[in-house]
């Protein structure tokens, strides 16, 4: 199942009287190697992001300012998570379908991703994705 393989990460807090730092390191402190960063902001109330999957990118989810939902789900099981503290963040492995919402006013989330932008890697529609994912659980049943 990919939603146990999904978790929350505590990063590196170096508190100091003059302001916090946290730093990510690949391999180290997330499971795979960053090629990619992208942040989501000015989201409008209401308003859900993500809807999809990925075949092959493992991503890592951060609250740099503000609060969200993340609901993941991998065709069986089904996990929610809050962020809101810029020193954890929410790895999710392939094949992991994910819906982000309920955005604070001001939230930014930042994602990291082992992959480069790849449309043909994305299920947009979830249908597709639950064939892929039966699919693949047939596969390895049979194995």
């Amino acid at each position: 199942m990919n939603v146990s393989r999904c978790k929350l990460i505590e990063l590196p807090k170096i508190q100091d009287s003059r302001g916090n730092l946290t730093f990510v390191e690949s391999d180290k402190h997330i499971p795979f190697d960053i090629k990619r960063v992208f942040y989501l902001y000015d989201v409008p109330g209401g308003s859900n992001r993500a809807g999809h999957a990925l075949n092959k990118c493992h991503q890592f989810l951060i609250a740099m300012s503000g609060s969200f939902d993340v609901t993941i789900y991998d065709g069986f099981q089904k996990n929610n998570y809050h962020l809101n503290r810029s020193y954890y963040g929410l790895y999710i492995s392939p094949l992991t379908w994910r819906e982000i919402d309920n955005f604070s006013s001001g939230a930014v989330c930042m994602a990291l991703a082992s992959e480069l932008y790849d449309e043909s890697d994305y299920y947009r529609h979830y249908e597709e994705f639950i064939k892929a994912v039966r699919n693949k659980d047939n596969e390895s049943s049979i194995s």
